[in-house]
Order: C-alpha cells, then structure tokens, then sequence
C-alpha cells in the first residue's frame, strides 16, 4: 500500500526531522521512532513490522505526534509572547 501523507510545505522535512529528534532526545531523526517505541514499551524492528497490532502502532505515532505538537505550541507561544514584549 502506497503511503499518501505528504508534507504541504516539503521544504520543512528537514525541520519536521529534527522536531522529532529533539522530542524523544535523540541524535539521529532516524531512531526516533526506535527511542519512542521502547518508552511506550513496543517492539519495534527495522525493516517490516507486521507483527504489531494496530493499537501498538498508534502508541507509537502517538507518542511521537503528540510530543511534537507540544513543542511546536511551545516555541509559538514563545515567539508570541516575543512579540509582544518588543
């Protein structure tokens, strides 16, 4: 199956990449999803995963996504508050 989630900005993948590093505390974007994996207590393998249910999947992306929102509602909060100060 095809993946269909596409970036509306592509230029921000490098950014979204680090973001994602940043959130679970790791050096490299490519073993975030690793470190998250293992908070949430899921075996996660590189290569295929097929063996995971749905819901472990989802703990996963959770853990991920949500931190991720977190810190982006974070550094606007910032900047706004930057912004009105002068």
């Amino acid at each position: 199956m095809a993946r269909k989630n596409k970036l509306l900005v592509p230029e921000s993948k490098a950014a979204l990449d680090q973001l994602k590093a940043q959130v679970v505390n790791v050096n490299n974007p490519e073993n975030a999803k690793f470190e998250a994996a293992k908070e949430v207590g899921v075996s996660l393998n590189k290569g295929y995963n097929g063996q995971i249910s749905a819901k472990e999947a989802g703990q996963v992306g959770g853990r991920l996504g949500g931190s991720m929102v977190k810190e982006l509602i974070k550094i606007a909060q910032e900047n706004l508050r930057k912004k009105h100060n002068y």
